[in-house]
C-alpha cells in the first residue's frame, strides 16, 4: 500500500482544499505545501527499505481493474524510477513552497500542483500499460492549465503548443500499446496490459521496428530531442517559476524513463538498429542547445535550452548500452532536475524582485544580494559540472561510458561541456558582476528567509551526490544490470547465430572443395 499512498497524498490534500473558502489563501497554501512535504517524507521511506540486491520489482500492488480487458492496477518500483519517484515528490514540495507570491485563483492553482503530483509519480511506478497510458494523459491537463492560466504574455500559445506536440505523440504511442495487446493475446492466449509479461513477448524485428518509433515519438518528443525541441523554450519561457521546475525537473524524465523502461527491453533488436540515429540526435542536441542558449538575451530561455543539450548527455549515455553509460544517464536525470530546477527557481526570485529577466537588466548584483549570489554560483558549478558537484558524476559516467562504445561520439559530446561552461559562466558574469549601475538594482532585497529555506536542500543534495554518490549508484546497479543484459543479450545472441551461420558456410565450401579434389583424384 506503500506506493498507492504516495501516488494519492496529493488527492487527499485535493480534498481538503476544496473545503476551504478561496478567501483563506494563507490556509490553502498551508494545506497544499504540508501534503508535499507529507508526500515527500513518506516517499523517503521507499529509499531506506529498497533492496539494492534485486532486479526484481518492489513494493509491487496487482489487483485485478477492468478484468474482462486484462487491465489491472499493478504498480512497483525498481532501482531505475526509485529515485524518479523522491525527484517528483521533492520538486513537487519545493515548487508549492516557492509559490507563496501566487494570487491569482490560488485555489485551483494548489489544486493542479497537487493533482500534477499524482499524475507524475503515477507514470514512474504503473506497471500495466494501460494504467501507465492513463496516467500519462492525466498529468497533460494540470500542466496545461499551469502554463495557460498563470504563465506569462504569450502563455495560451505556449499551453497549447505544448499539449499538441505531447498528444501527437502520446495517439501514436497508444496505437503501439494496443497492437502489444492484441499481439500477446494471439502469441499466448491471455489479452493483458501487464509489462512483465508483454517483455517476456517474442516480436518479430520488423514490427518492433514500427513499435520502437511510435513509443520513441512520443518520449522523443517529452525528452525533448532535436528536433522535436521546439514547444520547450515557450513552455518555459510563459510558465510560472513552479511550472518551469516541474517541467524541467521531472516532466522532461518521462521521455528518458519511458526509453529505458519501454522502449529498450520491449524492442532490444530496434534499439541496437536505431543507436546511429539516436546517437547523432543526440550530439546534435547537446551541441545546438549548448550554442542557442549562448546568444540568449533571456535568463529562463538560456536556462530552457541548456535543458535540450543536458537532455541529449542522457540519452547518449543511456545509448551507450553499458554499465557506465546508463547508470549515468539515470543519474544524470536526477541531477538535472535538481541544478535546472533551481536555476529557475533562482530566476524566478530574481524576476520577483525586478520583473525582468533580461540579462541586459543586471550587473552587479553580487555587492547587493551576496548571499543570493553564492546560491546562484554553487547551482551554476553544479550544472556545468564542476567536480565535487552533481553534475559531474553524471557527466563523467556518461562520457566514460559513451568512450566504451564509441570514441567519436565521445569526443562531440565533449564539446557540450566546453560549451556549457562557457554560456554559463557568461550568463553569471554578466548578471552578477561588472558595475552595479542600474539604480533599479539597488532596490533589491536578499533572500528571505523562506526563499533560503528553499534552496538549502537543493544545495545539500547537489554536493552530497556530487561527494558521494554511492548510495545512489548502488540502488539502481542491479536494475541496470538486468536491463543491459535483456538488450545486450538478444544482441548478443544475433551475433552468435550469424557466427554460427558464417562457420557453417564456410565448413559446407570447405566440404565441397575437399570432395572436388578427390573427386578429381
Amino acid at each position: 500500500m506503500l506506493l498507492t499512498l504516495i501516488t494519492f497524498i496529493p488527492m487527499i490534500g485535493i480534498g481538503l482544499i476544496l473545503c476551504i473558502n478561496r478567501e483563506n489563501k494563507e490556509l490553502i497554501k498551508k494545506i497544499a505545501f504540508v501534503t508535499a512535504l507529507i508526500g515527500f517524507l513518506v516517499s523517503m521511506k521507499l529509499f531506506f527499505d529498497f533492496s539494492p540486491n534485486t532486479h526484481i520489482m518492489q513494493f509491487t500492488e496487482n489487483k485485478e481493474w477492468i478484468k474482462s480487458f486484462g487491465i489491472s492496477y499493478h504498480i512497483g518500483i525498481d532501482g531505475i524510477s526509485l529515485f524518479l519517484v523522491i525527484l517528483t515528490t521533492f520538486l513537487t514540495a519545493i515548487s508549492i513552497l516557492a509559490s507563496w507570491e501566487i494570487t491569482k485563483r490560488l485555489k485551483e492553482y494548489m489544486i493542479s500542483m497537487l493533482f500534477l503530483e499524482t499524475g507524475m509519480i503515477g507514470v514512474f511506478v504503473s506497471l500495466d500499460l494501460f494504467l501507465f497510458y492513463i496516467f500519462w494523459e492525466v498529468m497533460l491537463i494540470p500542466m496545461y492549465f499551469l502554463i495557460g492560466v498563470w504563465g506569462g504574455p504569450r502563455r495560451i500559445y505556449a499551453a497549447v503548443k505544448f499539449f499538441i506536440y505531447t498528444m501527437t505523440g502520446s495517439v501514436l504511442m497508444f496505437i503501439a500499446i494496443l497492437m502489444l495487446y492484441f499481439i500477446n493475446g494471439k502469441t499466448t492466449g491471455e489479452y493483458t496490459f501487464d509489462l512483465l509479461k508483454i517483455y517476456q513477448l517474442p516480436i518479430p524485428v520488423h514490427l518492433q521496428l514500427w513499435l520502437f518509433l511510435a513509443f520513441g515519438l512520443a518520449f522523443a518528443i517529452k525528452v525533448p530531442m532535436f528536433p522535436f525541441h521546439t514547444w520547450l523554450p515557450d513552455a518555459h519561457v510563459e510558465a510560472p517559476t513552479a511550472g518551469s521546475v516541474i517541467l524541467a525537473g521531472v516532466l522532461l524524465k518521462m521521455g528518458t524513463y519511458g526509453f529505458i523502461r519501454f522502449s529498450l527491453p520491449l524492442f532490444p533488436n530496434a534499439s541496437h538498429y536505431f543507436v546511429p540515429l539516436i546517437s547523432w540526435l543526440a550530439i546534435i542536441g547537446i551541441i545546438y542547445g549548448a550554442l542557442v542558449a549562448m546568444v540568449q538575451d533571456d535568463l529562463k530561455k538560456l536556462v530552457a535550452y541548456s535543458s535540450v543539450s543536458h537532455l541529449g548527455f542522457v540519452m547518449l549515455g543511456i545509448f551507450a548500452f553499458n554499465t557506465q553509460g546508463m547508470e549515468g544517464g539515470i543519474l544524470q536525470m536526477i541531477n538535472h532536475g535538481l541544478s535546472t530546477g533551481a536555476l529557475f527557481l533562482i530566476v524566478g526570485m530574481i524576476y520577483e524582485r525586478r520583473h525582468t529577466r533580461m540579462i541586459s537588466d543586471f550587473g552587479g548584483l553580487s555587492k547587493q544580494i551576496p548571499v543570493f549570489a553564492v546560491f546562484f554560483m554553487i547551482i551554476t558549478l553544479s550544472s556545468i559540472g564542476l567536480p565535487g558537484l552533481n553534475g559531474f558524476i553524471g557527466e563523467f559516467l556518461i562520457l566514460l561510458g559513451t568512450f566504451k562504445s564509441n570514441i567519436l561520439y565521445a569526443v562531440l559530446a565533449t564539446s557540450g561541456i566546453i560549451f556549457a561552461a562557457v554560456y554559463m559562466l557568461w550568463m553569471f558574469q554578466r548578471v552578477m558582476f561588472n558595475k552595479l549601475s542600474n539604480p533599479e538594482n539597488l532596490k533589491l532585497k536578499d533572500l528571505s528567509k523562506r526563499e533560503i529555506a528553499i534552496l538549502v536542500p537543493i544545495i545539500l543534495l547537489i554536493i552530497l551526490i556530487g561527494v558521494y554518490p554511492k548510495p545512489f549508484l548502488s540502488r539502481m546497479s542491479a536494475s541496470v544490470e538486468n536491463l543491459l543484459a535483456t538488450v545486450n543479450g538478444v544482441n548478443e545472441k544475433k551475433i552468435m547465430v550469424q557466427h554460427s551461420v558464417s562457420e557453417t558456410t564456410e565448413l559446407t565450401e570447405k566440404n565441397k572443395k575437399q570432395t572436388a579434389i578427390a573427386f578429381r583424384r
